[in-house]
Formats: C-alpha cells, structure tokens, sequence
C-alpha cells in the first residue's frame, strides 16, 4: 500500500514520537559544560581566598547533578 521506504517510515515514527530530542540533548550538553565551567570558576575562587556565598555554592553543585542526570535520562533507550 505504502510506498515509504520501511526504514524511512520507522525513523519518522521515531522523530514524531520524540521531536527536538537532538536540541534537547545539545542544551543537556551546553548546560552540563556551563555548570561544571563556572564550579571550577567558583572553586578557584574560594582557593584564592575569596568570599562566596553559600547558596551560591550549593545551586552550582545543584546545577552539576541536575543536568548530567536529565542528559542521561534523554538517552535512547534501545541504544
């Protein structure tokens, strides 16, 4: 009946079952980097002698968990 190449037709299945995952996992990416980027700003500064506030602190490391886990939550399943 169709004339859609089988392989063709699952990926599109595929994509309409889960559209912008690429984007998704490329902010995953993006944040994950951000987050560890200013951990390692905010520890080089307390190795300095700087002040930070604690809070502070505790969003980055917040940040450093949360985004690592919501691109390992993204993965593919079957992969």
């Amino acid at each position: 009946m169709s004339k859609i190449d089988p392989e063709l037709k699952k990926k599109l299945l595929k994509e309409s079952q889960a559209p912008f995952k690429g984007l998704r996992r490329v902010l995953w990416i993006a944040f994950t980097g951000s987050a560890f980027l200013g951990l390692f700003i905010m520890l080089s500064k307390i190795a300095s002698g700087s002040e930070i506030q604690q809070n502070n602190l505790l969003i980055q490391l917040g940040a450093c968990f949360l985004f690592p886990v919501l691109l390992f939550l993204d993965r593919n399943k079957e992969d």
